[in-house]
């Protein structure tokens, strides 16, 4: 009896795996986890069917020689081969990664530094800053597209008649084109991330920031050690989202140059629109838009890499 005491008490207790569902019957688990994913269904089968099916399909008909008068044969790789010779998709690929690479740093930063200088204010004043900022996203991007129009216009556009440049197409210049383009976006990007920071800024834990405050940091150093990693993940959101918007943007281009001139405003979302119901390619339309899918999904996977959240 003593032996097996000392033998007992000389063995480590073993620990019971406890269920995260600890305390709850089984049959309550299966209730709930079934209530869970009937929820979810509505939600999962638009997605299904709108994203992951014509995503298949999509892929599926660019190995095809496809038109409007349905497929006439197997492509195979000829529309990939195709594409990378293709100096229009060249152009189209170089003006998009300008845009990106332009427009999605400035909207991030100039987005925080307005949401940094209004989230302290008092309370109407910021839901009226915040109103302002927002309306262009409301309004949406073909009004404002339409009102750019009209100020850009050669001859009764406002802004040649500030600059006394009467009859000068800044749309129809090649070197300039690209860039009114670059800023019609911008005005039109940055809405949804001020509206994000400045909740983000109300969420920063005070405490931290009135402590440091407190050691003697500056408000740079209270930004940069402080705020700045608990709004990270509110900026990886918005760097993810303005770059897709940016990879996507076509109904500026649409509105206001066609692609034009001289293709200095192609990017590859308008060369898609235009190969498939201008030039009746369905087939190379589609093997761009993979294409245009995996550049995307790099540029979003370096950003998560880049800037590490939680």
């Amino acid at each position: 009896m003593a032996q097996n005491a000392v033998a007992t008490a000389g063995k480590k207790p073993k620990k019971e795996k406890r269920s995260q569902f600890s305390g709850m019957s089984k049959a309550l688990v299966r209730r709930e986890t079934i209530s869970a994913y009937l929820f979810l269904l509505p939600s999962l089968v638009f997605f299904v069917g709108f994203v992951v099916v014509p995503m298949f399909i999509c892929v599926f008909y660019s190995f095809m020689e496809y038109g409007l008068g349905g497929i006439k044969g197997f492509a195979g790789l000829d529309n990939y081969i195709k594409l990378f010779q293709d100096p229009i998709f060249h152009k189209g690929f170089l003006n998009t990664v300008l845009i990106v690479v332009i427009a999605v740093p400035c909207v991030t930063a100039f987005s925080l530094w307005v949401s940094s200088a209004i989230y302290k204010m008092h309370a109407f004043t910021r839901s009226f800053f915040r109103c302002v900022f927002y309306l262009p996203v409301v309004t949406g991007s073909v009004a404002i597209t339409v009102v750019w129009k009209w100020i850009l216009h050669p001859y009764n556009g406002i802004l040649n008649q500030l600059t006394g440049t009467a009859g000068f197409d800044w749309l129809g210049n090649q070197s300039t084109a690209i860039w009114f383009i670059i800023l019609i976006l911008f005005t039109t990007s940055i809405g949804q991330p001020i509206v994000l920071y400045v909740a983000a800024l109300g969420n920063v834990d005070q405490s931290l920031v009135e402590a440091a405050q407190v050691d003697g940091a500056t408000k740079l150093q209270v930004f940069w050690k402080i705020k700045w990693p608990q709004i990270m993940p509110t900026t990886l959101y918005v760097l993810v989202i303005t770059t897709i918007n940016s990879f996507q943007c076509f109904a500026l281009i649409q509105l206001l140059t066609k692609g034009g001139p001289m293709n200095a405003t192609m990017t590859i979302m308008y060369q898609v629109y235009d190969t498939a119901y201008r030039l009746n390619d369905l087939g190379y339309a589609n093997a761009i838009g993979v294409i245009l899918a995996i550049i995307i999904a790099i540029f979003s996977a370096i950003q998560f890499k880049v800037v590490k959240t939680d």
